[in-house]
Order: C-alpha cells, then sequence, then structure tokens
C-alpha cells in the first residue's frame, strides 16, 4: 500500500492511495496509530485517493478516534470521498470525527 506523507508545519497529513480494505487497511490502521501514539499526535488523513472502506478500516478509524479521545480531540479527514462517507455515515461513526473539504483548513483547525 502507498501511504504519502507531508509535513505541513507541525501538521502531518498522510495520503492513502487505494481502498482500504482488508490487509491495506490494517496495514493503515498501524501507520495511523503509530503516528498517534508519537511525540505530535498531529494528524490529518488526506482520503480523496480512497474510493472505499471495509470493516477493518472502519475499525482502524475507530481505535484512532479512541486515541483521540484520551487527548480530547478527534481525527480530521479531509476530502472524503462519498462512498466512505456513507460507510461511516451508516455505522454511525461519522459524528467521531471533523470533516474537511481543504488539507489547510483541517492543519489550521489544530490552532
Amino acid at each position: 500500500m502507498k501511504i504519502e506523507k507531508q509535513q505541513v508545519g507541525t501538521v502531518e497529513v498522510c495520503t492513502p492511495f487505494g481502498p482500504l480494505v482488508e490487509e491495506d487497511a490494517q496495514e493503515f490502521a498501524e501507520v495511523l496509530i503509530e503516528r498517534l501514539r508519537g511525540p505530535n499526535p498531529r494528524v490529518v488523513v488526506s482520503m480523496h485517493e480512497v474510493p472505499y472502506v471495509d470493516s477493518i478500516a472502519l475499525e482502524g478509524f475507530a481505535d484512532a478516534a479512541d486515541e483521540l479521545d484520551d487527548m480530547a480531540s478527534r481525527l480530521k479527514l479531509v476530502k472524503v470521498t462519498p462512498s466512505c462517507r456513507e460507510a461511516m455515515e451508516l455505522t454511525g461513526m461519522a459524528n467521531r470525527f471533523q470533516f474537511f473539504e481543504e488539507v489547510r483548513d483541517a492543519v489550521r483547525s489544530f490552532v
């Protein structure tokens, strides 16, 4: 799985490429949790290259949300595709995340 990482100030923007299913979903979840447990948990996930997610990916996002709950924060997702957003809404998870249309707005939300 390809995951592009870009540093924007003190925030890391992670962009996974392709559907987050099975092993790829597990790999991305592990990368995300590892990053959130680091010294600077400021992470934005850009989802514009993810056409769909499976239950493994949704569990990974839920685990990330749990990590951030302990820090009184929420996972910031950018440009979530309609099918991914629908999966999050149908499972009742959408309210655990902050959604943004632009990376700069998600990055600014940390201020």
